[in-house]
């Protein structure tokens, strides 16, 4: 019995003491607090760290894991190992104030909405009006949106406040650390290719053969120093104009006023496509998401590249508490509940009976048509739209 007790006692003493070995001391805590920087860049991985743990069961494009839990028997995730796992510059956060989907007097405007994880709301730039080179420090995970976002510190080292020297912006598919991306809202530099001068500064009018000559002299180079400028502009994360963009260019976060904000293709795996330029140059034909193919003012700007994660629509939560955690309560349906709530409700089964499917307001649903844009709608209710979206056979065929 003794000699148990202190072989016992003597095991205690030895991990003890190994414990305070491994322990750091307080001058190295300090030096590694100096050491911190303003933002922390992604390690570049070496190849050789374990890609999966115990309970991983990972594939090509997505992560699975062992059914030793209901929870996570169906959990489907995308596999993003570039992503980082820190926390995100506070400097550009703000707290997300919850309001379960009440309007101001209390009552339900959205329903199914309510609870969720606390978040901060990470402010994006998607007016990107700060010219220079930028610097990609990482990829985030934002929780506010399906897609990524990235970390981009300016170049220019006479902007000293924060907000503008650091920003978040909406990822590009293929967007990694270390990239370099470039924002053209607010012109070309005159000298980054010689010999380009912007068609909307150059006012030259020909009423001599002599004027003539020139024109066409002007505009066989600028042939080559538009090609120059494409190669040199048109790269994934970069911003530039719809009219220095070429045809048939993959694009994104298009804004819709030439001061404005990026709203358009801005979900996760989106994107559109330059179709046309006008010839008098006022508008560009960009065809969306949808199919429709729209207007939009040449001098409005948009992204270039497509937006990041692609297989966000591919995941599966795997479980319903995991969508409670996303702030989406239980949806109801209509042939559950009393006559009284909901057109569908009442009778004694589970049938809606006769009745035409309708939503909880009475609009007709399932192949109602609701809104009339284009062409074929009211005089001049959306005078942008070129080609509506493809609806019926037309959508069943694949033809855009």
């Amino acid at each position: 019995m003794f000699s148990l007790q202190s072989r016992s006692s003597a095991l205690f003493r030895s991990i003890s003491s190994l414990h305070t070995n491994l322990s750091p001391s307080p001058s190295l805590l300090r030096n590694a607090n100096l050491a911190r920087g303003y933002a922390r860049v992604v390690p570049v991985p070496s190849g050789k760290e374990p890609v999966a743990t115990s309970l991983d069961a990972s594939t090509t494009l997505f992560k699975k894991y062992k059914p030793v839990s209901p929870g996570i028997r169906h959990l489907r995730r995308p596999i993003n190992a570039h992503i980082y796992e820190g926390r995100p510059l506070r400097l550009l956060t703000a707290p997300l104030r919850k309001k379960g989907g009440r309007n101001s007097h209390g009552r339900i405007t959205v329903r199914f909405r309510g609870g969720g994880h606390k978040q901060r709301i990470r402010v994006v730039d998607f007016k990107r009006t700060e010219p220079g080179v930028c610097d990609v420090v990482r990829i985030e995970y934002d929780p506010g949106r399906s897609a990524h976002i990235a970390l981009v510190k300016n170049r220019n080292k006479r902007i000293v406040d924060g907000t503008k020297k650091w920003s978040y912006i909406l990822a590009c598919e293929g967007l990694r650390a270390g990239d370099t991306v470039e924002s053209f809202r607010s012109g070309i530099p005159k000298n980054l290719v010689a010999g380009y001068v912007d068609p909307k500064k150059r006012n030259v009018e020909a009423t001599t053969p002599a004027d003539e000559q020139q024109l066409k002299d002007q505009s066989s180079s600028d042939a080559l120093a538009i090609g120059i400028l494409r190669a040199r502009t048109v790269k994934p994360g970069n911003v530039l104009p719809l009219r220095l963009i070429p045809t048939g260019t993959v694009i994104h976060c298009i804004s819709l006023k030439p001061e404005g904000k990026g709203l358009l293709v801005r979900s996760a795996g989106s994107f559109a496509q330059v179709v046309n330029h006008e010839e008098a140059g006022r508008y560009t034909h960009v065809r969306l998401q949808s199919g429709e193919i729209r207007k939009v003012l040449s001098d409005c700007c948009a992204t270039i590249g497509r937006v990041s994660n692609l297989l966000w629509k591919s995941r599966k939560l795997g479980k319903a508490g995991r969508n409670r955690w996303l702030g989406w309560r239980p949806r109801v349906r209509g042939v559950a509940m009393n006559a009284k709530d909901h057109p569908h409700g009442g009778g004694r089964g589970k049938s809606k009976s006769n009745k035409h499917p309708v939503s909880i307001w009475g609009w007709a649903t399932k192949g109602k048509r609701t809104r009339k844009p284009g062409p074929k709608g009211p005089k001049n209710s959306n005078k942008m739209v070129v080609k509506e979206r493809p609806r019926g056979k037309e959508k069943r065929m694949g033809t855009a």
